[in-house]
């Protein structure tokens, strides 16, 4: 299968057709909504690299050996993001014509500890069946999902509460969710329903996850966690 990645990715939900002088149609590219995506993607690997270097130089957090190296090959990896994001947007509107290319896999397990990496040891939950961990997703945008999704939960979730990670395969599906003790609002399922993210930067993370888990024929979902608790569902095909 071959399928935009990183920014390519997102400017598929970009791209629109309209009316040329001369009654041509041509592609064009929604500037300022393109502008906003790229603000906020480029937020995304910053935070998390900055997230990633506190850990590692704060002398009062233990850090096991699998924490570090999750650690490190996450700030790798999102170091390489960044740089693909830079290389993309200097590219300017060539980018909007780029041709797809295929996107990696790799086991969800790997995934799964880079994303949890992101959250305190004792903050964080992570459970996945021997089924689901082997199964192969698209690297870059499976990563750039959860860390996306973890990124909101400990933004948007309680200052201590508890971040989770739990992932099986459900019939024809991968079932990973992001849970977070916070709750499930208006807000949070508008965005979900929203076709194209308002102005602003409110929602556009989740619009931007949404758009990345089409690509692989997947969905995003919301669910209520008794007796508190908030869960996002990222449900994949299993290749």
């Amino acid at each position: 299968m071959r399928a935009r990645h990183g920014l390519q990715g997102l400017l598929r939900g970009l791209r629109r057709i309209e009316p040329a002088s001369g009654g041509l149609r041509a592609p064009v590219a929604d500037a300022e909504l393109l502008l906003r995506v790229l603000c906020h993607e480029f937020r995304t690997p910053i935070s998390t690299l900055t997230s990633l270097t506190c850990a590692l130089a704060d002398e009062h957090r233990e850090l096991s050996g699998a924490d570090r190296r999750a650690i490190t090959e996450l700030a790798r990896d999102q170091a390489a993001h960044l740089q693909s994001l830079l290389r993309d947007a200097a590219a300017g509107t060539g980018a909007l014509a780029l041709t797809p290319q295929p996107e990696p896999t790799v086991a969800l397990a790997g995934i799964l500890r880079e994303a949890a990496a992101l959250v305190p040891a004792g903050r964080r939950r992570v459970r996945a069946t021997r089924l689901a961990g082997s199964c192969p997703v698209p690297s870059g945008r499976t990563r750039q999902v959860l860390v996306n999704l973890v990124e909101n939960a400990l933004r948007h979730g309680p200052p201590q509460g508890q971040v989770g990670l739990y992932a099986t395969v459900r019939g024809p599906g991968l079932s990973v969710l992001v849970t977070d003790e916070g709750r499930v609002d208006d807000a949070l399922l508008a965005a979900l329903r929203r076709p194209a993210p308002v102005h602003g930067m409110s929602g556009l993370g989740l619009w931007i996850v949404r758009q990345l888990v089409a690509v692989d024929g997947g969905a995003l979902r919301a669910h209520r966690l008794q007796p508190r608790g908030a869960a996002l569902e990222v449900l994949l095909p299993v290749r």
